[in-house]
């Protein structure tokens, strides 16, 4: 039997799905928003467990949204609600008719599986989510192994992050732990971090950038702290002509990621070819 559509703002299961806005919920409950279709899809792709579907028919417009849609509307935790309460329930003001609360993944820095020449990316202390998803997706653009997300001030899962990865957050491993914790864990591999800092001695086209390395960025406001000052860490910088000091972090790493493609595209002349 089909079920009326849920109307009512103060519903159970509206009201809970609500609370996941904000952080300490999400994190308390293991729980997350991701109200785009094809973020939807993504996190469906990556084999993420979803918890609620909240589906307003007569909202579905985009084939993403029809598709999303398509694989969740016969599931048992899947929720027909009026368009005021989807409305509710998203986190962002663009609507696709769809919403799901699905489980956050949860991954260590043990978790990790990389191959013997792994490009990583490593973001330290980035608050807005917007900019933490803009490089999960130049992350993914680039075909790096992996994003860590050390002393975060945001949720890697924030929703936000979520739209602003365009759901590629659910393709690539993502992990939060400490600065500290990071590089002892990047110098055990070999794995070399090549950090991004105003005044280094490097610029970032002259450095190689080939072999295993984790690029690693800071926030605007603050750039890296002190525990990527450590010698083990190669310092480059990307050169600033006008009058600002720096760029948005995504954009710096877009320029380094890439002329690391481009490097690790070239023939190797030790290795003979």
């Amino acid at each position: 039997m089909i079920q009326p559509p849920i109307t009512s703002l103060t519903n159970p299961r509206v009201k809970a799905a609500v609370r996941l806005r904000d952080r300490r919920e999400r994190e308390a409950t293991g729980l997350t928003i991701v109200d785009g279709a094809r973020e939807i899809l993504r996190a469906l792709d990556a084999g993420v467990r979803v918890e609620t579907t909240f589906l307003a028919e007569d909202l579905l417009r985009t084939p993403d949204a029809f598709a999303a849609a398509d694989r969740l509307r016969h599931r048992p935790t899947t929720i027909a609600v009026s368009p005021a309460v989807l409305g509710k329930v998203a986190f962002g003001e663009r609507s696709d008719g769809i919403v799901t609360i699905v489980a956050t993944p949860q991954l260590e820095l043990s978790d990790l599986v990389l191959t013997d020449d792994p490009l990583l990316v490593i973001v330290e202390g980035v608050e807005k989510p917007g900019n933490l998803g803009a490089v999960l997706r130049t992350a993914d653009g680039a075909g790096a192994h992996a994003v860590i997300a050390t002393d975060p001030r945001t949720d890697p899962f924030n929703p936000n992050a979520i739209r602003a990865s365009l759901g590629t957050i659910f393709a690539l491993p993502v992990v939060a732990t400490a600065s500290a914790e990071a590089l002892e864990w990047l110098h055990a591999r070999g794995i070399r971090p090549v950090a991004a800092i105003v005044d280094a001695p490097i610029d970032y086209a002259a450095a190689d950038l080939r072999g295993p390395i984790a690029v690693v960025l800071g926030s605007e406001a603050d750039g890296l702290g002190p525990a990527w000052r450590d010698p083990r860490v190669t310092r480059i910088a990307i050169p600033m002509h006008g009058i600002a000091d720096s760029l948005n972090v995504s954009v710096a790493a877009a320029i380094v990621l890439y002329e690391a493609v481009r490097q690790r595209r070239q023939p190797d002349p030790d290795r003979g070819h």
